[in-house]
């Protein structure tokens, strides 16, 4: 039996080159960079060295723009309450959409609670896609921030990141994107595309868990969410996590210069995959846009059967897939990407999340291909709701 991992959306393999980056930060270079010895410079060389990284990588205009966080939530949260606090005189008004992940949508509904934020929620289309015409048209003389993702997370559709920033720059309004999922995978320029602050956490690009970063335009004051010390130009409080921050930066540099290449080839299995399930299985629905999506996300609901009880077959046929986020995995509601996407709640509970790196090979998705539609059939057969004979 074969092992197939194919859940990359949730999290990646941390490349050989992030870890031989990150060794010596452990083991020689391990001192306090805010302390004031040799040992605290080396370390604080190597949080420069990445954080001059990153800010190239996004084509930022200065590495003092990069505040490297715990991960993507924290990011969140922290351009979210900080660009309220800073804001309070001006409003308290926040466009989003109804697909973003729920580190915005939980955040912001919290916001809403404790009555620092008015929000207003944006439809999206039966492709995940929200135009900057919705945007043009909910923007208020008291709105503050603009969140839109760049890429989501369940049914992988890119929105119109650049065209929705450029709204937001003519009407003064300052533009957030959530691109978790999209930094390290597609070209990402916060100059060129009129971003004014962006999350990415490092583990969804080969990178180590618990270490990310916020690009926070200069000028824009956000206060820091975790208080107590000066570190991160006194945007986030406590002692760097170096070893994380220098495996962030390798993995995205990497990433970085291996962009074209990886996403030639991770869109060529991707098609392979998705045309394959089209092919093999009847009654199955693609969701997101086909075209206008990441080059390794697959998302496809299938009728008559529930996500569940497919995810339980692959695993005991080795293949490691996702019905949707990985942060509502225990949750047994529908998608709320796919609902907000108009797809019935019948049709959700059977939604099948298919993500791959370029470490995919093309023998993998044979593997699957030829696994997915046996347990798929199976489950159909046992189905009560499963028209007989279709």
């Amino acid at each position: 039996m074969q092992r197939v991992y194919l859940d990359n959306a949730a999290t990646t393999k941390v490349l050989p080159l992030v870890v031989d980056a990150m060794l010596p930060y452990y083991t020689e270079y391990y001192g306090n960079p805010s302390s004031f010895h040799a040992f605290a410079r080396e370390a604080h060389k190597g949080l420069d060295e990445a954080r001059r990284t990153v800010s190239q990588c996004l084509n930022a205009a200065d590495p003092s723009e990069i505040t490297f966080t715990g991960g993507g939530s924290e990011g969140d949260n922290m351009i979210l309450r900080g660009v309220a606090r800073a804001n309070r005189k001006k409003g308290k008004h926040i466009i989003t959409t109804a697909i973003e992940h729920h580190a915005i949508l939980h955040t912001l509904m919290a916001m809403e609670a404790d009555g620092t934020a008015e929000v207003t929620y944006l439809p999206v289309d039966e492709y995940g896609l929200v135009t900057p015409e919705q945007v043009k048209a909910a923007i208020r003389p008291d709105t503050i921030l603009v969140s839109v993702m760049f890429a989501n997370n369940e049914v992988g559709t890119i929105e119109p990141i650049a065209e929705i920033g450029a709204v937001c720059r003519e009407a003064g309004v300052l533009f957030h994107t959530d691109a978790v999922q999209a930094v390290g995978h597609v070209p990402v320029d916060v100059q060129a595309m009129n971003i004014d602050l962006l999350t990415l956490t490092a583990h969804k690009f080969h990178g180590p868990k618990g270490i990310g970063a916020v690009y926070i335009k200069k000028g824009i004051r956000v206060p820091a969410l975790v208080q107590g010390g000066s570190q991160e130009n006194k945007k986030r409080a406590g002692t760097e996590n170096i070893p994380g921050i220098v495996g962030l930066a390798a993995a995205l540099q990497y990433q970085t210069e291996h962009m074209a290449e990886n996403a030639e080839k991770m869109t060529k299995l991707r098609d392979q995959l998705l045309n394959g399930i089209e092919e093999r299985i009847p009654a199955v629905e693609l969701n997101g846009h086909r075209t206008k999506r990441l080059p390794n996300n697959v998302n496809f609901c299938l009728r008559y059967i529930e996500s569940e009880s497919v995810l339980l077959w692959l695993d005991m046929n080795g293949i490691a897939a996702s019905s949707g986020s990985a942060c509502t995995s225990g949750s047994l509601d529908p998608s709320h990407v796919l609902l907000a996407m108009g797809v019935s709640h019948e049709a959700a509970n059977g939604s099948l999340r298919l993500t791959l790196s370029e470490l995919t090979t093309e023998q993998e998705i044979d593997y699957v291909l030829d696994v997915l539609p046996k347990i798929v059939q199976r489950l159909r057969d046992m189905s009560p709701i499963y028209p007989k004979g279709a």
